[in-house]
């Protein structure tokens, strides 16, 4: 996983608080090297998050691209606003469309010689033009987020508005540069060129034949140590796991439901804890939030594990570890940034809320639906209190699972017979060719173990091996 170490210790050691004022820099590259789509914003967001942990002075975003969602851009610009560093776009060939947006976003702008940005106007997906009036709305709330970005930066604000609007008239003084009817784009050269009074260059911070040049010019010629990133195959997967979330819960959830209905443990328990690990996983590459969230939903599963194999029937420890799963699915969905405190708002925990609870509904309804073609008892049958019928507790008329007849509870004690399926402690034993629900008192024992049985309990016979 390429990108899961993104910060070396080595490297960030004297970035921690404390450090002498003479020790380099801390910087760390990140690359916008293709369409902005969700593993520029995965790569962007983890890289931010890990710079913000280490105290990275500078953050470069290496720059070539050609544009691409304008949700993805938003979300990047939002990150970008957390960082409390110093921020830098090096164009190094191109920042078109969304790649302007970006780059506006950032403090400073600096170009390759033959860098060119520009042409920013939203269009549809497919490159059609937007509808009249939905062009209209978009490019109004553009040039406002553009301007809140800009404000204190020269002519930043009205040179990006250019690029976003054809509308857009760009002068200057008394010099026209952009009339209306067309969108801005501007080169290294135009983009260093001097207006005002005082003159400042109109939208670059220099131009530099590499990235080096450009850290020389921030930091220092040698003052300065980098990290650079890249996007890794976990970050372009991460895309598609995500997204999918809904379903891959739905059917981590609905594995651990039958897995929980049958005798012992296989091949539905390893896919459901499987499905689920790749949930974590997905959100952890997406640069959501650590492995913490895994933690605790293990240590749910555990607390219904001791429900279901040690005191069943009590519920208290199984709603401790469903409370403990829930909460740790919806916990690695959250946007966490270090240093932040944690303030749980509705635009927060929508979309993580929803994903959960559309994924719970999928696995109980599923579950449902297949209930009837699972086997009676399991695990399950160790957490749930049947109702009572014809006096004697259905539980331990469901006692019988397989078999030509079934004797009666009472006349079960002392018998012997053989573990039908393994005892963990609970499974099923087979007594005069008939299987029946058990549970070991204490221990567990492999299939085929001799067994008596020594008591009967409300879900089922309690049997001890035999030496």
């Amino acid at each position: 996983m390429a990108a899961a170490a993104l910060l070396p210790a080595g490297a960030l050691r004297a970035a921690e608080p404390g450090r002498a004022r003479h020790s380099p820099a801390q910087v760390v590259v990140i690359p916008v090297r293709a369409p902005i789509a969700q593993p520029e914003l995965y790569i962007l967001r983890r890289g931010l998050k890990e710079a913000i942990a280490h105290h990275v002075d500078t953050i470069v975003l290496d720059m070539e691209t050609p544009g691409g969602a304008l949700d993805v851009t938003f979300e990047m610009l939002k990150a970008l606003e957390k960082f409390p560093g110093k921020t830098v776009t090096y164009v190094n060939r191109e920042a078109i469309s969304a790649g302007a947006l970006i780059a506006a976003g950032t403090d400073e702008i600096y170009f390759a010689p033959g860098g060119v940005i520009g042409a920013a106007a939203p269009v549809l997906v497919t490159g059609g033009d937007l509808d009249a009036t939905l062009r209209e709305k978009i490019v109004s709330y553009l040039k406002a987020r553009v301007r809140s970005l800009s404000e204190g930066k020269g002519f930043r604000g009205q040179v990006i508005s250019a690029m976003i609007d054809a509308d857009s008239e760009l002068r200057i003084g008394d010099e026209l540069l952009k009339p209306k009817g067309e969108l801005l784009s501007l080169t290294a050269s135009e983009a260093m060129k001097e207006y005002g009074n005082p003159p400042q260059p109109l939208l670059g911070a220099g131009i530099a034949d590499n990235l080096a040049g450009v850290l020389d010019r921030i930091h220092g010629a040698g003052n300065y140590h980098i990290t650079r990133l890249k996007v890794s195959w976990p970050e372009t997967l991460a895309q598609y796991l995500t997204a999918l979330t809904p379903l891959l819960l739905a059917g981590g959830l609905l594995c651990m439901f039958i897995e929980f209905k049958t005798p012992g443990f296989g091949v539905f328990g390893i896919a459901g804890i499987g499905l689920l690990g790749v949930v974590f996983f997905g959100h952890y590459i997406a640069g959501l939030t650590g492995y913490e969230p895994l933690f605790f939903f293990l240590l749910g599963v555990l607390l219904v594990a001791v429900e279901v194999l040690l005191v069943p029937g009590t519920m208290i420890w199984a709603l401790a570890g469903a409370t403990l799963m829930f909460g740790s699915l919806v916990w690695s969905m959250l946007d966490l940034w270090p240093g932040q405190p944690l303030a749980l708002q509705g635009d927060l925990l929508l979309r993580p809320l929803a994903n959960v609870m559309v994924g719970v509904v999928l696995a109980v309804a599923a579950f449902l639906a297949l209930l009837k073609y699972l086997p009676q008892g399991g695990l399950w049958g160790g957490m749930v209190l049947e109702a009572a019928v014809a006096g004697e507790p259905a539980a331990i008329r469901a006692l019988h699972v397989g078999g030509a007849g079934a004797l009666a509870a009472t006349d079960l004690l002392g018998l012997t017979g053989t573990a039908a399926t393994a005892l963990f402690p609970s499974g099923q034993v087979e007594i005069a060719g008939n299987r029946y629900e058990a549970k070991l008192a204490v221990g567990y024992a492999e299939a085929g173990s001799p067994v008596r049985v020594t008591g009967v309990g409300e879900f089922g016979l309690i049997v001890e091996v035999l030496a």
